[in-house]
């Protein structure tokens, strides 16, 4: 583990090679490995403060009202839940308990990211009046991920929708997508592999993105905002910042290959966070009314997909 501020107590997984890998990699006694029918152990112990739960989205509603029963924190990975009325029930089981249930929408912990906002925020663009983002997958999820991911809109859309929201200060009023599958596996899962779409928020601010489960150069990540005074924009990373001009022209190296690279600070940032929620040091930055919304939208642009009609979004 990165972070000395947490200890690892248990480890759950159901496959028994990922739990061989786990204890390799990070010397794990064998104390701390548990199989899912085990996992009472984990929320009936006093010792553990927080939950962690990166599982499939159809075990994450349980797994949660599981943990929050029990007294513990929660982390959990997008979505909270396949549905809005199970997302909503969870965040009212924490209301309940007193325990914090924190959604992992790690892009705002990005250190690029969240300069880009600060600088938004500072009025350097003055109003804002455009918002593009790019997220291209690398490499292409595996079709068994896919299939148990939520779709395209719920597993991918929802990162860009909570960023865009938090950049902006705002929700949108209206959502239009347009989707199609180009990969022959994706289609005959009825998702899609190629997304665009548009938000239009109350402010008038016009926001635009672009998402594909597949770029061949690398996971390419990007925000640009753009206002009257002039634009902030972050681009794609690099391992190494590095120019080679010959005869044959410039060139530069890979952009970063995925996400555990791209956003490895981001991470490390977002579980800090979650720390600090624990221990009582700072407000929980995801509430769940944003959850909420990000999923209300989500679901809109699902179905403007469906339809071909732009949808107007009562929250």
């Amino acid at each position: 583990m990165k972070s000395s501020r947490i200890c690892l107590k248990y480890l759950v997984e159901s496959d028994t090679d990922k739990l061989l890998r786990a204890k390799a990699e990070w010397r794990l006694p064998e104390s701390v490995l548990l199989f899912p029918d085990e996992a009472d152990r984990v929320f009936q112990d006093p010792s553990v403060h927080g939950v962690i739960i990166a599982t499939p989205t159809f075990m994450h509603k349980d797994l949660i009202i599981r943990g929050l029963s029990a007294g513990k924190a929660v982390f959990c990975e997008k979505p909270i839940a396949e549905d809005i009325k199970g997302t909503r029930q969870c965040y009212e089981v924490a209301e309940k308990v007193g325990k914090p249930l924190m959604c992992g929408f790690n892009r705002r912990f990005d250190p690029s990211f969240s300069h880009l906002r600060d600088q938004v925020l500072l009025g350097v663009v003055g109003q804002v009046q455009l918002v593009k983002t790019v997220a291209r997958d690398s490499p292409l999820p595996s079709i068994e991920y896919l299939k148990i991911s939520g779709g395209i809109f719920h597993d991918c859309a929802v990162h860009d929708v909570d960023l865009i929201c938090w950049v902006t200060g705002e929700y949108p009023t209206h959502v239009f997508a347009s989707a199609t599958a180009f990969i022959p596996e994706v289609a005959a899962i009825n998702d899609h592999d190629t997304v665009a779409f548009t938000m239009k928020f109350p402010s008038g601010t016009i926001s635009m993105t672009d998402l594909s489960r597949y770029a061949a150069y690398g996971y390419d990540q990007r925000l640009e905002v753009f206002g009257p005074k002039g634009m902030v924009a972050s681009g794609n990373e690099r391992p190494y910042q590095m120019t080679t001009s010959t005869v044959q022209g410039e060139s530069q190296p890979p952009i970063l290959h995925s996400f555990p690279s791209r956003y490895y600070d981001g991470y490390i940032n977002e579980l800090n966070h979650f720390c600090d929620v624990i221990q009582g040091l700072v407000d929980l930055q995801l509430s769940g009314e944003n959850t909420l919304k990000v999923s209300t939208i989500a679901t809109a642009l699902e179905e403007s997909a469906a339809t071909g009609q732009m949808i107007e979004i009562k929250y």
